[in-house]
């Protein structure tokens, strides 16, 4: 294909509230649309082929690995990937940006950042460091994939430079209710269990992931600034957490449904990792090598 051609790599499982929002957002943009789907139960998949997407199914490991198996197993002809989430859509002219950029950009530009936006209940989350966010979405193939850890994965490119486009927003809007949100989330706190123990204990692939820079990109700056929260006192972080981005970064500006947010995803979801982590510690009753055999066992890649 041309070399401004762009496939879109969407992961399922039971998305069939948010499919059919997402791939139509994509439209006149993706000249390919995966999805990966890990055996859903309801009608993803059909919905997904009727508007035209290519689907595959492959069981979960993890994001990173499911989605990898797309970049290097599905047999995709354009020439750039964007990563997009089925709970997620294209808003504004973003499309036509990038579109321009990938049209436009010298050949040692091999990624494009797009701008992110969190609708919580309804609400768009413009306050609390978390709008506007730039996140690298959009990279040439055979110049980069996804990270493989267990939260917090991003897209590591293996050469190249980067442009950013300022148009439209990818936006991030869950249209399930706050049981679902929950029950995902504490599954997600076991993720990030993990995630953090295998950083406190150099356990994790730091050669083969995003580099940890306070004055680097978006992706670097959030892996210095988990380092930094690793190594913070255990049950105090989720409470500093709160402080900063609430009162300090203004979350208050978003009402209600900001204050739920800060309060559930910057506060208890915080509380909740730090509580499996010192449940897991004291099952090992706090033997570190016991507790690394463990994780290397479990969640060794």
């Amino acid at each position: 294909m041309e070399s401004n051609t762009i496939a879109a790599i969407i992961l399922t499982k039971n998305e069939e509230k948010h499919i059919a929002r997402c791939i139509k957002s994509l439209k006149d943009v993706c000249d390919e649309i995966w999805v990966i789907d890990s055996f859903s139960t309801d009608r993803t998949c059909e919905i997904a082929e009727e508007l035209g997407a290519q689907v595959r199914q492959h069981p979960w490991k993890n994001y990173a690995t499911q989605f990898n198996y797309a970049v290097y197993q599905c047999p995709i002809q354009a020439e750039w990937l964007w990563r997009i989430d089925a709970d997620e859509f294209l808003e504004g002219d973003i499309g036509r940006a990038v579109k321009e950029a990938v049209k436009d950009c010298p050949c040692e530009v091999n990624g494009i950042y797009v701008r992110k936006r969190i609708d919580f209940m309804g609400k768009p989350l413009l306050h609390g460091g978390w709008y506007p966010s730039y996140h690298l979405k959009v990279f040439r193939r055979g110049h980069g994939d996804c990270e493989n850890r267990w939260m917090d994965e991003h897209i590591r490119l293996s050469d190249g430079t980067t442009v950013t486009v300022e148009d439209g927003n990818q936006v991030d809007a869950n249209l399930n209710d706050l049981t679902w949100w929950t029950e995902k989330h504490n599954g997600y706190a076991s993720r990030e269990m993990a995630d953090m123990l295998l950083m406190e204990y150099g356990l994790d692939d730091q050669v083969r992931e995003v580099q940890p820079k306070f004055w680097g990109t978006e992706e670097q700056r959030k892996r210095w600034l988990k380092l930094k929260y690793v190594k913070a006192p255990l049950f105090i972080r989720p409470f500093i957490n709160f402080f900063y981005r609430y009162i300090l970064k203004a979350g208050f500006l978003d009402g209600r449904e900001g204050f739920i947010w800060h309060i559930l995803q910057g506060f208890w979801y915080r509380m909740l990792v730090d509580a499996k982590i010192y449940e897991l510690k004291k099952h090992f009753r706090f033997d570190e090598e016991k507790i690394k055999a463990y994780l290397k066992e479990t969640y060794a890649k």
